[in-house]
């Protein structure tokens, strides 16, 4: 049965249906709630929230829903840039600073503790899952969490990612095709060589895991984790189709870009964060393209490009937004969370196995 197995007994819900942990604000606590209360597991982006924001967040989906939920968060990455390096990415950004008015070159800022205070309010909170993003944590961690009952997804890109995930101790894990929206969860080998689409990667995961496996890229509606399950994934994580959700907290333009976009201008890019991601093509990424060597790496680039996606958004420019997005944005539709869920629900019983 497409919903009795082990992943919806691990997490506690009615349904194999995971909502993304999409970081940047669009995982309202309205949304998670939603989701959750519809018998999905809805998820909080918390990659880049401050402590005191995601626990206050946190506080808010408990005022909404009595139902498990999750966060995710951003295992931390160090990167060293020099001041040459970071000069030259500036330059490279100064045309899009001029056309929005902004005045000063920004030197990146990068909270080294963020991780590790994130893990304290999770532990402090008694969030009932946690799933993790851009690599594994230390060990250490993932004791602690789980001596605290707390379940814990990872994310992998390639089989061998996968197998790492469950060596660690992650209870499931997030197998993310190359047609995913938003960033690459890639951390063991080069993104080129785990760009593995959705349908290739589930069942060769599946023939190697003794632990859960929840499906993910391109998935919109119940035909996807239809097909998930019969790629033999346990359940499914969308994104992009909650990105248009009423409950989202995506900007307007990023929510319009989606509903108006072809499958194909998602393209990956490394132009916003210094990471690869998949997102609707614009100005700012048609214009970085042959610069890839001058960007610096995430976080930094990220934290550089920061001020321009803000003042974009406010100034309704949306040729210099990330708006990201999957590969299937021809079905996203603009409609309550639960609609969604209870869609998918209704079209996945219709489809035999």
């Amino acid at each position: 049965m497409w919903n009795d197995n082990q992943l919806l007994e691990l997490l506690n819900i009615h349904h194999p249906i995971i909502q993304a942990g999409m970081a940047g604000g669009v995982t309202t606590p309205a949304l998670v709630a939603a989701v959750s209360n519809a018998g999905g597991l809805g998820t909080l982006g918390a990659g880049y929230m401050k402590p005191e924001t995601m626990k206050e967040s946190i506080q808010g989906i408990k005022d909404l829903t009595k139902s498990p939920f999750g966060v995710n968060v951003f295992v931390p990455e160090n990167p060293y840039a020099t001041e040459k390096e970071i000069g030259e990415a500036n330059r490279l950004l100064e045309p899009f600073r001029n056309e929005l008015g902004i005045k000063e070159e920004t030197k990146p800022q990068v909270d080294e503790c963020l991780f590790e205070n994130q893990i304290n309010i999770l532990i402090e909170e008694r969030v009932p899952v946690c799933s993790f993003t851009f690599g594994i944590p230390p060990k250490g961690i993932i004791q602690d969490l789980k001596n605290e009952g707390i379940v814990l997804i990872g994310t992998a890109t390639t089989v061998e990612e996968a197998i790492l995930n469950e060596q660690y101790g992650m209870d499931t894990v997030v197998a993310q095709g190359s047609e995913a929206g938003g960033h690459r969860g890639t951390f063991s080998n080069s993104y080129n060589q785990s760009m593995i689409g959705t349908m290739s990667l589930v069942p060769q995961v599946a023939d190697q895991l003794n632990i859960p496996l929840i499906a993910a890229g391109g998935i919109m509606d119940g035909r996807g984790v239809r097909a998930s399950i019969v790629l033999g994934a346990d359940g499914a994580q969308l994104g992009t189709a909650f990105v248009t959700c009423k409950e989202s907290g995506a900007k307007p333009q990023h929510k319009e870009a989606i509903l108006h976009t072809k499958e194909t201008e998602a393209v990956i890019t490394r132009s916003f964060s210094g990471k690869p991601a998949r997102g609707i093509t614009n100005t700012f990424v048609k214009e970085m393209e042959g610069h890839e060597r001058k960007l610096l790496d995430y976080p930094l680039q990220n934290s550089l490009t920061k001020g321009i996606r803000k003042e974009a958004a406010k100034q309704n420019r949306p040729e210099f937004m990330s708006l990201w997005s999957g590969q299937s944005p021809r079905l996203s539709r603009s409609v309550s969370a639960a609609e969604i869920v209870q869609s998918i629900v209704a079209q996945t019983k219709r489809i035999k196995s």
